[in-house]
């Protein structure tokens, strides 16, 4: 029996009588008006979903009684050799190819994946050379080539070509033994499919990521193992344990050698006893057994990998079945945030005083894409502990200036100095000589960047992320490292979402963190490139606030924004751009309210 409850402020239709229970007052049993939280869900039932359930249970019994109840599949002889020790042994040796080959050929195809995107034409073509051969080449005739590779070459010899220093030499035939064959042929070519894999899973990062991670300063293989693969992991595992399951399967090829692995053992038996059908119904449900192993250990990894791109983790099949065992469903488990450890002292330490920012100049600066010059001949002072707006309108060059200030962008001639110091160069005499990247790294711990797009690291915590240069580029101790971003957090009012991953906060939230990040380093500049853009209007005073804060704490900063109030507010210098140009720069009240040039007073009258 169902009852419908009137919505809050309804009226009783015309000509309808009022119910006799709604002049009579609630019992005490009854919640108050508007309060449902005692009532009982029910939820909906879907007919049609029940009848598609009870058709599949209808087929599922159906193929069982087809397959268990037919005397012919010979259930006796496969329970007679499912574990017979020769099944086992080639079973054994299954396990063994298939893992020898996943670790081997994922080892040489990451590095071939490496090589790909790397910028070396040469390694890239070597790589692209190898993936297009070991590709087009079957596997049971690479198995054969290598078995027979005694015919080509009588040893395999190590030494210095064109001499007689020699330093190995082993006869082909018993160094590449049918074994060893199939380990070699398995790697060779699980490793072309592996490296267009591992490439597709690097490509799929988005561009920013590398960005911030090099703004950071962290080094190229941190980078890498840090920022890029845990991320990349999330394209790759997929395609990956396919691939592995698929290599399982195919070690059958190697009865070609005459190994007894899984299926020649199979094939071996049912030969001497004709009991064909028996036999490899063993073999199929091995394979059954080693594909839902890798199922689950690729499930198990795929949740590891997929912390911080949901908004609530993927829980494990251990947490699934508690929950569904449990009346009522467990709560998903809250992580209490980290107690700040500061202390008095450390509050007003080097955060909570003033700092000395970095004076920039840049003379004569100019950058091309292409044909499309994008700077021209810029040319720029700003003072130490000042706060630089750039305007202008878009594609007018500002961010690209703005990028190359920390070196994201090369220029193409000019020099910029931060403190006197190049960024990004050397100077020797009247000649410029361009910094290794892992120098550059160095260097542009004095320039921290704030992204327009965030650029967090979804898969880091934002704890994590605040953490993560401190630590890999100042050498801070865990410990150290935690207590600034905890200090920062709090600085930004965001102390409570220490473990919370980006996806979870606001782009508010998100873009604070970033701030945060960015001051770990506690860098001499500090550049943003419009960090309000990418936020909701009512989101965008508590991002501006952050920043008005970090205009008198000493920083140099210089923001790129289309934020003309707070550039007349906070701003100690206004730079107007157009077409890569310097149009005009000065004091807001000179280039806000009286601009001297007609260009940016056609601008300013249309923003303002």
């Amino acid at each position: 029996m169902s009852a419908t409850l009137p919505l809050p402020g309804a009226k009783p239709a015309t000509g309808s009588t009022p119910p006799a229970e709604a002049s009579t007052p609630p019992d005490a049993g009854t919640p108050a008006s508007g309060d449902f939280s005692h009532y009982r869900v029910v939820p909906a039932r879907y007919t049609a979903r029940w009848i598609g359930t009870a058709l599949a249970a209808v087929l599922l019994l159906a193929l069982g009684q087809s397959v268990l109840g037919n005397p012919r599949w010979g259930w006796g002889v496969f329970a007679e050799w499912f574990l017979a020790e020769p099944v086992l042994v080639g079973l054994g040796r299954t396990l063994l190819l298939t893992a020898l080959g996943a670790l081997f050929g994922f080892a040489l195809g990451g590095l071939l994946a490496a090589a790909r995107v790397s910028r070396s034409h040469l390694l890239a073509s070597l790589a692209w050379g190898y993936t297009w051969v070991f590709r087009s080449i079957p596997l049971i005739v690479l198995l054969l080539i290598l078995n027979n590779l005694g015919y080509l070459y009588e040893n395999v010899w190590l030494g210095v070509p064109y001499t007689d220093i020699t330093f190995f030499s082993y006869p082909t035939t018993q160094l590449i033994s049918p074994f060893a064959a199939a380990v070699l042929g398995l790697t060779l070519n699980q490793a072309a499919f592996s490296s267009e894999i591992i490439r597709g899973g690097i490509l799929s990062v988005d561009r920013g990521q590398l960005e911030a991670a090099a703004a950071l300063g962290l080094p190229r293989r941190r980078q890498a193992l840090r920022i890029v693969l845990p991320q990349a992991m999330r394209s790759i595992l997929p395609t990956a344990f396919n691939d592995i399951i698929g290599l399982a399967k195919g070690t059958s090829n190697v009865y070609i050698l005459a190994l007894p692995e899984l299926f020649y053992t199979i094939q071996v038996i049912y030969r001497r006893n004709l009991e064909v059908v028996p036999l490899l119904m063993v073999a199929t449900v091995w394979y059954l057994v080693i594909l839902s192993v890798l199922s689950l250990v690729q499930a198990q990894l795929e949740r590891r990998y997929a912390r911080g791109a949901l908004r609530e983790a993927v829980p494990s099949l251990w947490q699934r079945w508690l929950r569904r065992a449990s009346r009522p469903q467990a709560q998903p488990q809250v992580t209490t945030p980290l107690a700040c450890p500061c202390t008095p002292a450390a509050t007003a330490g080097w955060l909570a005083s003033p700092q000395r920012g970095g004076e920039i100049t840049v003379r004569g600066v100019h950058k091309h894409y292409g044909a499309l010059q994008v700077l021209q001949d810029v040319n720029l002072h700003l003072p130490a502990s000042s706060v630089t707006v750039i305007i202008g309108p878009s594609g007018s060059g500002k961010s690209t200036l703005l990028r190359s200030l920390n070196h994201l962008e090369r220029v193409d001639e000019g020099f910029i100095a931060i403190d006197g110091e190049l960024i990004g160069y050397r100077q020797q005499g009247h000649t410029l000589y361009e910094l290794k990247e892992k120098d550059i790294l160095r260097r542009r711990v004095d320039v921290g960047m704030v992204f327009q797009s965030f650029n967090l690291f979804p898969h880091l915590s934002v704890l994590e992320n605040l953490t993560e240069a401190p630590r890999a580029v100042l050498g801070l101790p865990e410990t150290q490292a935690h207590t600034l971003a905890l200090e920062l957090l709090q600085r930004v009012g965001l102390a409570d979402k220490a473990h919370a991953y980006p996806r979870q906060l606001s782009g508010g939230q998100q873009q604070r963190v970033a701030i945060a990040r960015a001051l770990a380093l506690s860098p001499k500049v500090l550049l943003f490139d419009e960090p309000t853009s990418a936020l909701d209007p009512e989101l965008v005073k508590e991002v501006l606030d952050v920043i008005q804060e970090l205009a008198r704490s000493g920083t140099t900063l210089v923001v790129v924004t289309h934020e003309i109030g707070f550039a007349r507010e906070v701003a100690d210098t206004v730079v107007f751009m157009e077409q890569g140009r310097v149009l005009e720069a000065g004091p807001p009240a000179q280039v806000l309210s009286a601009p001297q040039h007609p260009r940016t007073r056609a601008f300013l009258a249309q923003v303002l």
